[in-house]
């Protein structure tokens, strides 16, 4: 019960700001709900003055709803979709991880930012955000201040992707007929799984695509999300070289994202369901409620950033994060048009 009256206020104080922004993203598609949450959210926490009675619910519907949003997206999604589109993105997942990390190692030794900081700001850019910089800060033994600066920017430049990228993709010329190559943009250009929905949720709004987009993004990002398990050992086994100490343990349980394990789960129960006369539609429910999970999350995520104390907290690092950001940008675009995606 003690554990209830702690996530309540925050989740209830998503939920309406969901609400709002839900109704708001069906009056004016072409903004959507999710950049409305994330704008409210950013608003709405400049004025609470002791956050202190919703932080715990904040945080839950920021890491717990979005990952049931994810797995119910599972729900309607072929097995079969998911290992095409795994294929079909992981020269692009690869190429954007490896330029995210050699940027920051290089900034980090020409401009003299701090070795755990730039670690955690290269793999959060590269692989999944928030999720990936929890699950690298213990290996690498970063502390709360280096966790902190790290989130603060790569939370920002996510605000910055989802409001963004839907005009971006236009301005490129992605199809507006099809959200394939938007998808795999925004799964492999975007770094943490709350942007990249809110930007394929918009595109979708945008053109009247339904899921498709989102469902392409979010296949291209889980499937980026498991380079999670083999930069974090890697990073333990320098942790544990460089300490002279070969007996340095990682705990799977913080590594490995196990809704992922969920998703491919509701995807299995999609496809046999489907297989055996299932129409698809009765799946439509399960992906409408994800899509406002999203929208919550999204919320959670703008009362989560502090506009000034990030600008305030070093130039440095601000400049790792967009070096980072703009470098995958250009590097999945440009991998892209050389494999005739777009």
């Amino acid at each position: 019960m003690k554990t209830f009256k702690n996530y309540i206020w925050g989740v209830l104080l998503c939920l309406v700001i969901a609400l709002l922004c839900h109704f708001l993203g069906q009056k004016i598609p072409v903004v959507g709900g999710p950049v409305f949450a994330i704008l409210f959210g950013m608003i709405i926490t400049l004025f609470i003055k002791n956050k202190s009675p919703f932080q715990a619910g904040i945080a839950f519907t920021s890491k717990k709803i979005l990952q049931y949003a994810v797995i119910l997206l599972g729900f309607g999604l072929n097995l079969n979709v998911i290992l095409e589109t795994g294929r079909q993105s992981l020269p692009i997942i690869i190429a954007t991880i490896s330029t995210s990390l050699i940027i920051a190692f290089v900034l980090h030794k020409a401009m003299n930012i701090p070795a755990k900081t730039s670690a955690l700001i290269g793999v959060g850019s590269s692989i999944c955000g928030g999720s990936a910089i929890a699950a690298t800060a213990p290996v690498i033994d970063a502390d709360d201040e280096e966790v902190a600066q790290a989130i603060s920017v790569i939370f920002f430049f996510n605000i910055l992707a989802a409001l963004l990228f839907p005009e971006f993709g236009a301005l490129v010329g992605f199809s507006s007929t099809s959200g394939e190559a938007f998808g795999i943009f925004a799964g492999t250009a975007v770094n943490d799984t709350s942007s990249v929905t809110a930007a394929a949720s918009t595109w979708d709004s945008i053109h009247n695509l339904g899921h498709a987009t989102l469902d392409k993004a979010v296949t291209v990002k889980l499937t980026r999300t498991l380079a999670i398990i083999p930069i974090t050992l890697f990073l333990a086994f320098l942790r544990a070289k460089k300490e002279g100490n070969s007996s340095e343990k990682v705990s799977f349980r913080k590594i490995f994202p196990f809704f992922i394990l969920f998703f491919v789960a509701a995807s299995v129960i999609t496809t046999i369901a489907v297989s055996a006369g299932v129409p698809s539609e009765f799946f439509t429910p399960f992906k409408d409620l994800s899509k406002f999970f999203i929208i919550m999350a999204m919320a959670a995520i703008g009362l989560n950033t502090n506009i000034v104390k990030l600008v305030r907290s070093g130039k440095k690092p601000i400049l790792m994060g967009l070096c980072c950001w703009t470098s995958i940008t250009a590097v999945s675009l440009l991998a892209q048009r050389l494999l005739g995606i777009w």
